[in-house]
Order: structure tokens, then C-alpha cells, then sequence
């Protein structure tokens, strides 16, 4: 398994739908396509943009109560007149270095 932490809020749940939820109406139009019911794939495609759509706006809407940012938090600034460490050091600030 992976130590990625997941999300568990309402929109994450929903949005991880997206992926099964198309798989599922393209499975049940090419099934309505082969028991000839008169439905044919080339003219119900539109369906799957719907399911998309419904998707969206229902984990658009959702709260996001108890989400987990996957982005590191910011860092701290320090107080004023803390020394800051440069963040590139020069060449020729490690002993044996350019030797």
C-alpha cells in the first residue's frame, strides 16, 4: 500500500466517483447498444458528459470539513532581526572545496 495520507472529506470522496461512474454508463450504453434496443453509442455519448457534469457539481457543492492538503505547509518566517543562512551558499565556504 502507499503512505500517501488520503483525503476522507465529502468532495474528495465524491470526486474519486468520477473515474467508476463513467466506466459504469459506458458499460451500461454498449450494453443497451447490444441488446438492440434501439439505442446506438454514436448518438448517446451526450449521457456521459451528463454523469461528468453531475459528478462536478455535486463534489463542487460538497464541504470540504476535515480536508487534507496534500501541498507542505508554508514555512515560517522568522522574527526580526533573526540571521537568515543564505539559501545558495558561494563556492569557498566548505574547507576542501574547489581544490
Amino acid at each position: 500500500m502507499s503512505d500517501r495520507i488520503r483525503c476522507n472529506c465529502r468532495r474528495c470522496t465524491i470526486r474519486s466517483l468520477m473515474g467508476p461512474a463513467v466506466i459504469i454508463t459506458v458499460g451500461i450504453l454498449f450494453l443497451l447498444e447490444q441488446t438492440r434496443s434501439g439505442f446506438s453509442f454514436g448518438q448517446t455519448w451526450p449521457v456521459i458528459l451528463v454523469v461528468i457534469g453531475i459528478i462536478s457539481l455535486a463534489s463542487a457543492m460538497a464541504p470540504m470539513d476535515g480536508h487534507i492538503s496534500s501541498v507542505p505547509p508554508a514555512q515560517t518566517v522568522p522574527p526580526a532581526g533573526t540571521p537568515v543562512p543564505p539559501a545558495n551558499p558561494t563556492p569557498g565556504n566548505y574547507p576542501r572545496q574547489g581544490q
